[in-house]
C-alpha cells in the first residue's frame, strides 16, 4: 500500500490420467483407504482423501495422505473440488515442493465452505517439469445445514457463477497463526514498521478484536519511535502471509468486504494484496480529510482512479468494496455496482496475499494523526469466491 500523492479536498485437472493402472490400495489405521493410483515410474498412491462429508455453512479444511514406490519431490499437492458444472471449487493452501516416499505424507490444505450439494472431490499433485496428476475422485456430499445454523452467504452479482471460496466473517475470535498474521508483513521494511511508505504503523495483534460480529482495528500513540524519529502508533493488520493456511488471491477472484470508514485525522485505512515485493492491487484506499472518495489502484499494470461517491462513502460509514482481479482488466465495485475497470488487469498467473488494515499517515500527503485520542476502523467480513 503506497502512498498516493492528492490534493486534499488453475488449469483443469478433473479426468482420467493416461496410462494409469490401478491398484489395490491398503487401508489406513485411521479409515478406509481410497482406490490407488501408480503415476509414471514413481508409483504415487493416494491412501486416504478427507473429509468424507460436509455441511453447508460450514467451512472445512481438507487432508490428503500419499505414498510413492520412490521418494520424489512433487512441486504442488492439493485436493480439488467440482460442482456439477465442472466448476473449479478447489480447497485454498496447495502446498508447495512436497517430499513424497514410501513411508507417505500428509498434506492438510486451508478450508472453505461449500453450499449444499454433490460435488466430485479428488487428490492432484505437479511435477516440477509443470505437469498436472489426477487421483482417484470420489462423491462429496454436503449437507444442508440444520434449522437456525449461519449458512454461506448468497453469492453477489458480480460473483454470480462463482462459489465462496474463503471467507473471515469475524464471527469469533481471530485465528492468529493459522488463518491470520497480525505483527509482521513483508511489505513494511522492517516487518513490523514502515516509516519509509510514509506510515506511522507499528503492528500490534492485540490492535483487532472481535465484538458482535465485526471486527474493530484501533489504532493508540505507541511506546515506540520510529527511525526517522517519529512517535509511532500501534495498530492493527491482518494478512494471510507467514500463516499456516497461507491463502493467496489469484487470477479469476472477486474480493468483497464490508467495512465502516473511520473518522479520526490521519486514519489510512485500505484492503490490499502483497507478494514478493510487489503484486499490490488496492481494492480501496481511504483518507477521512477527502471524505467521499476511495483510491483504487492497480500498481501492477498500472492502473488508477479516485472514486467520489457522497451518498454511498463517507466517514462513520458502512460500504460494500469489491474487486474483481482479471487477467485483462481489474474492476472495482462499490456497493454492488461496477465504478472502474482499468483494462490493464493482473495477468494469467498472478496471485497474491490478501491485506486489510489500518494505517496511520505521517503527514507527507494527508494530515499525520496526532494527539492521544484512539482511531478506529472496522470490518464486518471478508470473503472470496472462486
Amino acid at each position: 500500500m503506497r502512498p498516493t500523492p492528492l490534493a486534499r479536498t488453475a488449469p483443469a485437472r478433473l479426468g482420467v490420467l493416461a496410462g494409469a493402472a490401478a491398484l489395490i490400495g491398503v487401508p489406513l489405521a485411521a479409515g478406509p483407504a481410497d482406490a490407488a493410483l501408480t503415476t509414471g515410474a514413481v508409483g504415487v498412491v493416494q491412501d486416504r482423501l478427507a473429509p468424507t462429508a460436509m455441511t453447508a455453512g460450514s467451512a472445512s479444511t481438507a487432508s490428503l495422505t500419499l505414498h510413492a514406490s520412490r521418494c520424489f519431490t512433487a512441486k504442488t499437492v492439493g485436493v480439488g473440488v467440482r460442482d456439477a458444472a465442472g466448476t473449479n471449487l478447489d480447497f485454498p493452501g496447495n502446498a508447495s515442493n512436497v517430499r513424497i516416499c514410501p513411508g507417505g505424507t500428509t498434506v492438510t490444505t486451508g478450508a472453505r465452505t461449500l453450499p449444499a450439494g454433490s460435488y466430485t472431490q479428488f487428490g492432484f499433485w505437479q511435477d516440477t517439469a509443470g505437469g498436472w496428476h489426477n487421483l482417484p475422485s470420489r462423491t462429496l456430499t454436503v449437507a444442508d445445514a440444520a434449522p437456525g445454523t449461519p449458512v454461506a452467504p448468497a453469492v453477489p452479482a458480480p460473483a454470480q457463477g462463482k462459489a465462496l471460496t474463503w471467507a473471515e466473517e469475524f464471527s469469533g475470535p481471530i485465528a492468529w497463526g493459522s488463518k491470520w498474521t497480525g505483527d509482521r508483513s513483508s511489505a513494511y521494511r522492517y516487518g513490523n514498521h514502515n516509516p519509509d511508505d510514509n506510515k506511522l504503523d507499528w503492528l500490534a495483534p492485540s490492535a483487532v478484536t472481535v465484538s458482535g460480529g465485526a471486527a474493530t482495528f484501533t489504532a493508540t500513540p505507541s511506546a515506540h519511535t520510529l527511525e526517522n524519529g517519529k512517535r509511532a502508533w500501534d495498530t492493527g493488520l491482518l494478512t494471510t502471509e507467514y500463516s499456516s493456511d497461507g491463502f493467496q488471491v489469484r487470477t479469476g477472484d472477486y474480493v468483497e468486504a464490508r467495512v465502516k470508514l473511520p473518522s479520526g485525522t490521519g486514519a489510512w485505512p485500505a484492503l490490499w494484496t502483497w507478494k514478493d515485493g510487489n503484486n499490490e492491487i488496492d481494492s480501496f484506499e481511504y483518507h477521512p480529510d477527502n471524505p467521499n472518495l476511495l483510491e483504487l489502484s492497480n500498481r501492477i499494470r498500472s492502473g488508477l482512479k479516485y472514486h467520489t461517491d457522497a451518498n454511498a462513502i463517507a466517514p462513520d460509514r458502512w460500504v460494500t468494496v469489491g474487486t474483481y482481479y482479471g487477467a485483462d482488466s481489474v474492476d472495482w465495485y462499490v456497493n454492488g455496482a461496477k465504478v472502474f475497470s482499468d483494462g490493464t488487469g493482473v495477468g494469467a498467473n498472478w496471485s497474491a496475499y490478501p491485506i486489510l488494515n489500518l494505517s496511520l499517515s505521517a503527514g507527507q500527503y494527508h494530515p499525520a494523526a496526532s494527539g492521544s485520542a484512539p482511531v478506529a476502523f472496522s470490518a464486518d467480513y471478508l470473503r472470496v469466491y472462486r
